[in-house]
């Protein structure tokens, strides 16, 4: 993914407040954790019931889900080739910014293209950032099943051009650090799993906090 830098004459401007400042502030470490699946793997259900054990442990975490960041910040892309990449560039930008500031970033994207994923796995390696890839593997067949959207049906009907699963290609992750199955787990089961893996990789501290009383 090559990014074109039209703007000159910027600088970038140093903080007096260090990463280490803020991760001690929050007592976890700035991290992005990267569901990636199929539509209608359960993605989005996943990545907030992750969202609200982190904060029911007293956690800063914040879900940047593929289409809430569409009513806002990527309102101007549609869904051609070019305007996907662009939302995938965007939302990693700011889960990096998000993970700088010690918050867990939490990213709800089909994000189907390996070169796509790569690009945000490399942003936050080239700022010293932890990044973890989640495979939300659920079979095609159970994700049609849910179609909460009729997304499939109308794909199916031909109605829907350049649909992941259908006539567009997924590349599943060849080494995501975590590997998720929705239709096997509930999404608070997965959260408590994902959680451990954070304590393990010293993401978060082993002892957890209270939600109140800190």
């Amino acid at each position: 993914m090559n990014v074109l830098q039209k703007s000159t004459n910027i600088t970038w401007h140093r903080t007096q407040v260090t990463r280490k400042d803020r991760e001690s502030i929050l007592s976890q470490c700035g991290t992005t954790i990267w569901f990636t699946g199929l539509p209608s793997s359960g993605k989005s259900t996943t990545a907030f019931a992750l969202e609200y054990a982190l904060a029911q442990r007293g956690f800063l975490a914040y879900v940047l889900d593929g289409d809430n960041v569409r009513h806002g910040l990527n309102k101007n892309l549609g869904f051609a080739a070019a305007d996907r990449e662009e939302n995938i560039r965007r939302v990693a930008e700011v889960a990096k910014l998000f993970a700088d500031a010690g918050i867990i970033a939490i990213t709800s994207l089909i994000s189907p293209y390996k070169k796509e994923r790569d690009f945000a796995r490399r942003t936050h390696a080239e700022a010293g950032l932890g990044f973890f890839e989640v495979f939300v593997d659920t079979p095609l067949e159970v994700c049609e099943c849910r179609d909460p959207k009729g997304l499939y049906a109308k794909a199916r009907r031909g109605e829907l051009k350049g649909f992941t699963g259908i006539d567009d290609p997924y590349e599943c992750p060849p080494r995501p650090e975590i590997v998720v199955k929705t239709h096997e787990q509930a999404p608070e089961q997965i959260a408590e799993q994902i959680i451990a893996r954070l304590i393990e990789a010293d993401r978060l501290p082993s002892k957890q906090k209270a939600l109140h009383g800190r």
